[in-house]
């Protein structure tokens, strides 16, 4: 089902909305073909609120085949914590042994992350959004979360870079205005399950091999990619909304 109204005044009319209003939102138009975003980190917010207005709730996540350990094992317990199924989404196998092949399994630290984050998360991503189950998504992102890329974020847009001209995808980030220290009030008032990488100094979690802890003060993205220029720190899942605020 379409949205009845024009995206930019819903954007508008939401804007100060709490995190389950824009859920509702989207619940309310798109049904069973919206689907949320699990990364594995602080997005069991976002699972958990989505979760309490529909127990049928669709869910991915995204196996890069470099996450770590407790990445897995966190996605598994919240699968059984909501009795909920998580499709876990795959990298192309040809297109990946091709890379490594080419170049080897660290080429990101030489060449930037863009091609290896191409293959194993954002056209994985690509595949599932464009299905035609699939009319809208929700996703976890924060405006905090970079203040140089995201601080602009919308509550609900249409999506810039997996759109078509004639399939508009509607995109939802409910937890748009939200902090972090909100994010973890929330995680534990409830007693949400979370990754345990967060205790060792991990903020922001994505593959192992470009993710490390942050010290104080510093800001959560500086842990990804960190040998790159901080504009550079995304990973491709939202540039298309993102380049178009910058």
């Amino acid at each position: 089902m379409s949205l009845p109204l024009d995206v930019a005044e819903l954007a508008v009319a939401y804007a100060n909305k709490t995190p389950q209003d824009i859920l509702k939102l989207a619940f309310e138009h798109f049904g069973d073909d919206l689907w949320i975003s699990f990364s594995g980190a602080e997005d069991v917010v976002l699972v958990d609120m989505a979760w309490k207005l529909n127990k049928n709730v669709k869910v991915f996540s995204l196996d890069t085949g470099r996450l770590h350990p407790e990445t897995y094992r966190f996605i598994e317990q919240v699968r059984e914590h909501y009795g909920i199924a998580i499709e876990v989404l795959s990298p192309d196998v040809a297109a990946l042994e091709a890379m490594v092949k080419e170049k080897g399994l660290f080429s990101f630290y030489r060449d930037g992350h863009g091609e290896c984050c191409g293959i194993r998360k954002t056209a994985p991503l690509r595949r599932k959004l464009s299905s035609v189950s699939v009319s809208a998504w929700a996703t976890g992102q924060r405006r905090d979360q970079s203040p140089g890329t995201r601080s602009q974020v919308a509550v609900v847009e249409i999506d810039g870079g997996f759109s078509s001209a004639d399939r508009p995808l509607y995109k939802f980030n409910p937890l748009a205005q939200m902090s972090s220290e909100e994010v973890w009030a929330y995680i534990r008032m409830l007693e949400l399950p979370y990754n345990p990488l967060h205790e060792r100094g991990f903020i922001s979690i994505g593959c192992e091999p470009c993710t490390r802890p942050v010290l104080p003060n510093q800001h959560e993205r500086e842990g990804r990619w960190w040998w790159e220029e901080a504009t550079q720190k995304e990973c491709g899942l939202h540039a298309g909304n993102l380049i178009a605020k910058i």
